[in-house]
């Protein structure tokens, strides 16, 4: 019975994976797609290409941070993390009705963290861990606003010589490979999230005479990386239209150099959290650079209303799933998880029904 439950949990933090692709795949898109430089089909493939490469890249450091530095494997049960699976989708099939681009992975550390608070205590979760990841909510976007800004006025002054349609042209063809390595990054840095929550599973389950060897350092099988990736690639390829509008149209315009640039400037701010073992948000980072590169035009080109639209959905995410999270958990212990997965589905469907009757 054990074993059916783990390979349950295992097909649910799949599907999170999946809904964390199509959910976060306007990170991906939104800037290629805006500017023209390929078609909406062509872009999530596009992506959903780089997304699966990178399995090969980068190592498992923010698997393992995600797997042993927010909450000591000692108290993870299969309940604890399918309830913080639960807290985690809900959130981002809420935000995506609606349109909002906010964090799948710090929908999942408030998650996993609050569940684990419900089963275990407060003082259960790694202060550490969730203070690193509460820092870079502040420093991922500044630093892709910081970088994006730059990286427009380098492009100004160093293309000042040349026509509107012959930078243009050039930057159609930079912007493919800009958005590649944001989409490698966004790859790397998203999937190993599930990753850490897959091998905990199954370390301290299936797999409890290997924990020991994990826990001081050891790598978990390469298959556990190649289904996450192959999840979130497909979940890429099924489109997420409704936040592609927000994140490429609506927060400012962007022509071919400034979504280079804003891709660019996200892709190296990953590159370097994914060898840091830092869990950011893909969404802050590109969100971010996206703004600092419309600001290098004038203040006004950024529509701030909607930016703080965004802003409150990304401050209200930890919490938000962490509070579904802890009561995900409480329900699984009263009526069982198999049970409670199919209640909340039920009432997640009719939220994001009633929802879109209100749009």
């Amino acid at each position: 019975m054990e074993t059916a439950y783990v390979i349950f949990i295992v097909g649910v933090a799949l599907l999170f994976d999946y809904i964390n692709g199509f959910h976060d795949c306007a990170n991906a898109i939104s800037t290629v797609v805006s500017t023209r430089v390929l078609r909406p089909l062509q872009a999530v493939a596009w992506a959903a290409f780089w997304n699966f490469i990178a399995a090969w890249f980068f190592g498992l450091h923010i698997a393992k941070m995600i797997g042993k530095g927010i909450i000591p494997p000692e108290v993870v049960t299969p309940d604890v993390i399918l309830a913080g699976l639960l807290g985690a989708i809900l959130w981002d099939l809420l935000t995506w009705t609606v349109g909002l681009p906010t964090s799948s992975s710090h929908a999942l550390v408030g998650g996993f963290a609050g569940a684990a608070c419900a089963a275990a205590g407060r003082w259960v979760v790694i202060n550490s861990g969730l203070t690193k990841i509460g820092l870079f909510i502040v420093l991922s976007p500044v630093i892709g606003f910081i970088l994006g800004f730059l990286l427009v006025v380098a492009v100004s002054w160093g293309f000042r010589r040349r026509t509107p349609t012959q930078v243009d042209r050039f930057f159609r063809g930079m912007q493919l490979a800009s958005s590649a390595a944001y989409s490698l990054g966004h790859g790397t840095n998203d999937a190993q999230k599930t990753m850490g929550i897959i091998a905990i599973l199954l370390y301290t389950t299936l797999w409890r005479d290997r924990l020991a060897a994990f826990q001081s350092g050891g790598n978990f099988p390469f298959w556990i990386v190649l289904i996450c990736h192959a999840a979130m690639g497909l979940g890429t390829l099924a489109g997420g239209w409704r936040i592609v509008k927000t994140i490429g149209m609506r927060i400012t315009k962007l022509r071919p150099y400034g979504g280079a640039c804003a891709e660019t400037a996200a892709a190296v701010s990953l590159f370097m959290t994914a060898q840091w073992g830092i869990p950011v948000s893909t969404t802050h980072t590109i969100t971010g650079a996206i703004v600092g590169v419309g600001s290098s035009r004038r203040f006004s080109a950024v529509r701030w209303g909607v930016a703080t639209q965004v802003v409150w959905a990304w401050i209200l995410t930890i919490p938000f799933s962490a509070a579904v999270g802890a009561l995900s958990f409480l329900l699984i212990r009263r009526i069982g998880g198999w049970f409670a997965f199919l209640l909340l589905a039920a009432a997640a469907l009719g939220l994001i029904r009633w929802l879109d009757r209100r749009r």
